[in-house]
């Protein structure tokens, strides 16, 4: 039945309705109008590309090193498919100038497209942050044969757990900055019905954080197991933490030594891990597992991104390539007390991070030692250069003990 009020609304009658409101709510009305919605990208262009650079002078990340007046104009008005602009890639960068323990990279890709659509800025930053490599011109390596590690078992007198990661992305799903609600429980669905297939010592179950109390996630994230809720800068500027924990959980083996992380910073994050030092096992268990996701990922239809020049592709620039970061904590009472302790990280190629990872201190002396570069190296080769790089700081730290001088080695020079 029509009512009086809809006749009212109807025909010439609105615009008299309207009238009668008044001129402000006139145009508001017209604003509203879908034929005359300014969209961002008509508001940007409404300024040049210079009134909106970002003030960059106190930055010491990557990306402020890297970024121009110039590059920025060229970029400022380019979306990928998934309507990703440069602002978004960099506005980690521009919110969060440094970082206590390493250099950041200051920016993020939104979708697989970003490192071509944005590749003025991208290149440069994966430049300086993997050593030089070129991704133009260089081509990525990938071994996952951990029979070639040599010397992989550490004193466990000073080696307290040992750690393999990477990550992987689902190609034609966008990255965790950029996706929808939709995309990320879609990343999580395709996720656990693969793993729902891997059998013997890496069968296992997930774990939904929506399902999780409070006391279980804490205990996870105490234990190492669970990443911690997005509470860092670093993570909410970049548009990570949105919709927490919508999507987010763990999958684990049920020996705990083998895990995937779904939805944090990457798509998944594949982990092995174990107390003590035996680096060579972590690692073939690492390999083996990871080659058992991705051909259950396949199986069903989808693959992991990845191209020549930049190896597998994540959310960050600095996960390019293999993705992997080989670690352990160990203790180095003496050594880190030495103010050559920094240079001969530097020089092996080694990053140090505190006991909980990355934005904590170190405690009981104990750090977070693992390989700085994840590009341009093949999995085996870094792994090998952590196993390495370890066993020559212990070295240093049991020539401490003993009043013994130390010396800082000579630079690790590039493989590529």
């Amino acid at each position: 039945m029509t009512t009086s009020f809809t006749k009212m609304l109807s025909g010439r009658n609105t615009a008299m309705l309207l009238a009668s409101l008044g001129a402000g709510t006139m145009a508001t009305a017209y604003l509203m109008t879908d034929s005359n919605t300014v969209s961002a990208e008509q508001r940007r262009k409404l300024y040049p590309p210079s009134a909106d650079f970002p003030d960059l002078r106190k930055h010491n990340n990557c990306m402020a090193h890297a970024l121009t007046p110039a590059i920025y104009a060229k970029l400022r008005d380019k979306v990928t498919p998934n309507n990703w602009t440069l602002d978004q890639c960099i506005q980690t960068g521009v919110d969060n100038p440094g970082h206590p323990f390493i250099k950041t990279v200051g920016m993020v890709a939104g979708d697989e497209e970003s490192y071509e659509v944005f590749a003025d800025i991208f290149d440069p930053v994966i430049k300086d942050r993997h050593n030089g490599y070129d991704p133009r011109t260089m081509k990525h390596p990938t071994d996952l044969d951990a029979s070639k590690i040599t010397n992989g078992v550490f004193d466990e007198k000073y080696v307290l757990s040992s750690r393999v990661r990477t990550g992987r992305s689902i190609r034609g799903l966008s990255l965790p900055p950029c996706c929808s609600r939709s995309e990320r429980r879609e990343v999580e669905r395709v996720a656990v019905q693969a793993l729902a297939g891997l059998k013997g010592d890496l069968a296992g179950r997930y774990y939904s954080l929506g399902d999780m109390t409070e006391k279980e996630q804490q205990q996870l994230i105490d234990d190492h197991f669970l990443f911690d809720k997005p509470v860092s800068p670093l993570l909410t500027c970049a548009f990570m933490a949105r919709d927490w924990p919508d999507g987010r959980g763990i999958w684990h083996n049920n020996e705990k030594t083998f895990l995937i992380w779904i939805n944090e910073e990457d798509h998944t994050r594949v982990i092995s891990m174990e107390k003590g030092g035996n680096m060579k096992r972590v690692f073939e268990r690492f390999c083996r597992g990871l080659q058992q996701v991705e051909k259950l990922i396949k199986e069903r239809g989808w693959e992991f991104m990845w191209n020549e020049h930049l190896g597998y592709i994540l959310t960050c620039p600095s996960n390019l390539g293999t993705g992997l970061r080989a670690g352990v904590h160990v203790k180095l009472p003496n050594l880190s007390r030495d103010n050559r302790f920094g240079k001969i990280l530097e020089n092996l190629r080694l990053q140090k991070r505190g006991t909980g990872g990355v934005d904590t201190a170190a405690t009981g002396d104990t750090f977070d030692i693992s390989n700085n570069d994840r590009l341009g190296k093949s999995e085996v080769e870094l792994v090998q250069l952590v196993i390495d790089g370890v066993n020559y700081l212990i070295e240093c730290e049991k020539k401490l003990e003993r009043g013994q001088d130390i010396k800082v080695p000579a630079p690790i020079g590039k493989h590529f």
